[in-house]
């Protein structure tokens, strides 16, 4: 597949990629040079519940996510 840097250096990953391996926007990545003309890019590892939170929150029925008090484990 080919695709084009743009005047801010930018490369655009395909759509068939990005569908086939389920890259979303926002999602972190590492490009390592090889050598010249030759790079590796690597999709960096998402953490389980990241953004979970975000997700209960936009529940569309309101009130339905409530936030649970906890204390400090400051002393422990």
């Amino acid at each position: 597949m080919d695709t084009v840097v743009s005047s801010k250096g930018q490369v655009v990953l395909p759509a068939a990629l990005r569908e086939r391996d389920r890259v979303r926007a926002g999602q972190k990545f590492e490009i390592e040079r090889i050598e010249a003309g030759h790079y590796l890019l690597k999709r960096q590892p998402v953490p389980d519940n990241e953004g979970l939170v975000d997700w209960l929150l936009s529940c569309p029925e309101k009130d339905w996510f409530q936030a649970v008090a906890s204390e400090s484990t400051d002393s422990l």
